[in-house]
């Protein structure tokens, strides 16, 4: 899998392309992380802003959108395909400005590209 992959969401996951996610819960394999509070697409690298509240002290984190696994537009969830602690691990983030930085974003990718595969949700 190249790691531009990381970017895009998964062919299976049907028309959510245009969807808007914000205010989606995101749940992990092990349980929920937050919800989507924005969505951005900058040097092509197409990601999701989550809300963690106080799960992570009230911080918010940048997740690549090729990590989401499912999507249930009826319940307004989605899952990605990684663990709380793996998410939690991912190179922390800051700041806004973050999201257009091509660096951070690269550093994002490159950690999501490396983690182990997890099993799909079923459904």
């Amino acid at each position: 899998m190249p790691i531009e992959s990381i970017w895009s969401y998964a062919p299976d996951l049907g028309d959510v392309q245009g969807r808007d996610l914000t205010g989606y819960t995101v749940v992990a394999s092990d349980g929920t992380i937050g919800h989507v509070d924005r969505q951005a697409d900058h040097h092509g690298m197409r990601h999701l802003v989550v809300d963690t509240g106080v799960w992570v002290f009230g911080r918010s984190l940048l997740v690549p959108v090729g990590v989401v696994a499912a999507l249930e537009a009826g319940e307004r969830r989605l899952t990605v395909s990684c663990t709380r602690a793996e998410v939690k691990a991912a190179p922390r983030f800051r700041t806004d400005s973050e999201t257009m930085d091509p660096d951070y974003l690269t550093a994002v990718g490159d950690y999501y590209y490396r983690l182990p595969p997890h099993e799909s949700p079923t459904g």
